[in-house]
Parts: C-alpha cells; sequence; structure tokens
C-alpha cells in the first residue's frame, strides 16, 4: 500500500467529516500511527479498510468532543461570488443526505476507495454497493435540481420587485 497517497485521501475524508485542517491534521497522523501499531490488518490484506474505520471512529471522537463554532464575520467578496455558492448549494445538497449516504459519496467519488474496500466497509455485495450509490445520487442530483429553481425563482421575483418599484 502506497501511505502517501493514502495519507492524502485520510486527510481528505477527515477534512470533510471535521471541517478543520489542523484537526484533520492530528486525526490522519493518529490514523497512521494506530495503523502502524497494529500487524494484524497488514498481514490479512485489509489494510484500507483498516485505515478508514481507524479514521471515522478517530473523527467520531473529535465531533463528540467538539463545541459549534459561529461562522465569522470577514467572509469574502468579489469574483469568488459564484464559486462560493455553488459550493454552499453542494454543502447543502449533501446535508440532506443521511451521514451513511454522504461517508458513503464522500469516499466514492472525492477519495476514489475502491468498489471492493467500499464493500468490505458497508458490509454488502458489491451488486448492493453500486445499486446503493446509484440511489444517492439520484437523490443528490433532484437537491441540487431543487436548489437551481429555487435560486432561479428566488431571482425572477427579485427583478419582478424591482421593476414595481421603478414604476
Amino acid at each position: 500500500m502506497d501511505f502517501e497517497s493514502q495519507y492524502d485521501k485520510i486527510y481528505r475524508y477527515c477534512y470533510f467529516k471535521l471541517n478543520n485542517a489542523a484537526l484533520a491534521e492530528d486525526i490522519t497522523q493518529e490514523t497512521f500511527l494506530r495503523f502502524l501499531e497494529n500487524e494484524t490488518y497488514k498481514e490479512e490484506g485489509r489494510g484500507l479498510h483498516y485505515l478508514y474505520t481507524i479514521a471515522r471512529n478517530l473523527c467520531i471522537d473529535e465531533y463528540r468532543r467538539r463545541v459549534t463554532e459561529e461562522l465569522p464575520q470577514d467572509l469574502p467578496d468579489g469574483g469568488v461570488e459564484e464559486a462560493i455558492v455553488e459550493s454552499l448549494s453542494m454543502r447543502q445538497a449533501l446535508e440532506k443526505l443521511s451521514p451513511p449516504e454522504r461517508e458513503l459519496v464522500l469516499l466514492r467519488y472525492v477519495n476514489e476507495v475502491p468498489i471492493q474496500v467500499l464493500c468490505g466497509l458497508q458490509e454488502c455485495s458489491r451488486f448492493a454497493l453500486k445499486r446503493k450509490l446509484k440511489q444517492i445520487l439520484k437523490k443528490l442530483r433532484g437537491y441540487l435540481a431543487e436548489q437551481e429553481e429555487q435560486t432561479v425563482g428566488n431571482t425572477v421575483k427579485g427583478r419582478k420587485e424591482n421593476v414595481n418599484e421603478n414604476q
């Protein structure tokens, strides 16, 4: 197993779950330390499965300890507005998914975890996993389409109000 490429993927996984770069780095390091301390899974060829299990459990532990923080007041403005809106739309759509569905999307499409490893993590056949992924993506597309309709509807409504005010 190539530890460098897996390190980046585990870090992304932790960052996505925790939304904090420093914490994600710490959890990633702790994940690899715990992985290297245990020889059992490396010998069985289930190293990648074991890495993600350790990372998930450490993120859950950290999340339980965490106190919620408020949004910063100095949000960026200017040319990055469209990128922020798209990012927020995707994040909102992902938040509508259940936590196991979000985790599956992250693992498969962000970290590109192989289907075989996901089958071990999800304890299901690859056909069941593919069916599950297809259903999740359909839901996600529906959520994004809803948000797009709402955005377009709000834009049209705002324009009508501006026209009425100018008359």
